[in-house]
């Protein structure tokens, strides 16, 4: 509870009914723009993947998924996904998709160990996208040419609701800055990484953070990535190591950053070898996703999960993000919520 974040006199711009309609807005034209941006087509995505493939995302490499078993497979355990990072990539060659075509989908999630507050919840639901890219794309100059187009699609969709409902002004900057976990860590020593991305958000409004997975120069990472789906060891064209990052905004409702999007250049071979060292987790090389990737059976690609519940909590101006998803809280948080003006679905 004590993550919680009552905005002192909020109050809900749109009333449940109206919430609901926005929502479905929100979902239908952004998912349009960012397909039409990407030259995505739609596919089905799977809702739980077997254990023991290397398919699932292991996110931060702690958080617990959650398993059952499968009685027809003779007990053989499912796992509930975390995120479709590796899924996507297989789906892509299965599907034969060119360079500079892709796919995206509804994802939707449990995460069990998740720590509950305004943002996070036991619930996710994301556009999960995947592109195929040549090598020669693989470079920082071609992933910050993929988060402007996101990017626009987001001003977009945040123009149609404004225009919708006259009581919720625009506040997101036209442009995107672009920074380097390095370079923010040079400009506030002094500050914790959630810290410094709420200087850098508060500063620009709208910042697409570089490099997250890999060590920083005080010998910390900004940011956990598992070591086998974003590229964070690759140097970049600004002599930088990494070609992933997270777009993040300036929320003003919450006064902090707010992570829309995580997202980045996947691993070759070289990359995954790596990474995979550097972790201490080289066992995996003998798992399926990994094999397929190192016998040349996947194609290079980029990719990432775009917050569908955030992306509508923040285009309809909401404090909680169970003022648009249902979802599991503890009854002193629904409590709470409540009588600061935030009604949790």
């Amino acid at each position: 509870m004590s993550k919680l974040i009552k905005p002192e006199g909020y109050k809900a711009l749109l009333n449940m009914k109206q919430t609901e309609q926005g929502i479905k807005l929100i979902k239908e034209f952004f998912q349009q723009n960012l397909s039409t941006e990407l030259r995505l087509r739609r596919v089905t995505a799977p809702l739980f993947v077997l254990k023991g493939l290397g398919i699932n995302d292991d996110l931060n490499g702690v958080e617990r998924a959650v398993t059952f078993p499968i009685k027809d497979l003779g007990d053989q355990k499912a796992e509930v996904v975390h995120s479709l990072a590796k899924w996507k990539r297989l789906t892509l060659a299965e599907y034969e998709i060119e360079p500079d075509y892709g796919i995206y989908t509804d994802m939707n999630a449990i995460r069990a160990d998740e720590e509950l507050d305004n943002l996070h919840s036991l619930y996710v639901d994301q556009w999960d996208w995947e592109a195929v890219i040549t090598k020669e794309e693989r470079n920082i100059e071609y992933l910050k040419q993929v988060v402007r187009r996101i990017y626009d699609a987001i001003l977009r969709t945040e123009y149609l609701t404004c225009e919708t409902y006259s009581q919720i002004k625009p506040f997101l900057p036209r442009q995107i800055h672009f920074i380097h976990s390095e370079e923010l860590l040079q400009m506030y020593p002094e500050l914790s990484p959630k810290e410094r991305e709420d200087a850098i958000c508060k500063k620009y409004g709208a910042v697409f953070v570089i490099g997250i997975g890999g060590k920083l120069s005080n010998g910390e990472k900004h940011d956990g990535r598992a070591p086998d789906y974003d590229d964070w060891t690759t140097p970049n064209g600004d002599g930088f190591l990494g070609l992933n990052g997270d777009i993040l905004i300036w929320y003003p409702v919450l006064q902090r950053s707010f992570e829309l999007s995580s997202m980045g250049i996947r691993v070759d071979k070289e990359s995954l070898l790596r990474q995979l060292a550097i972790e201490g987790k080289e066992e995996r090389k003998n798992l399926y996703f990994h094999q397929r990737l190192l016998n040349d059976q996947l194609p290079l690609s980029i990719g990432g999960g775009i917050g569908q519940s955030r992306l509508c909590m923040v285009l309809l101006h909401k404090a909680h993000i169970g003022e648009i998803q249902s979802s599991i809280w503890p009854e002193d948080m629904r409590k709470e919520c409540l009588s600061s003006g935030m009604p949790l679905i």
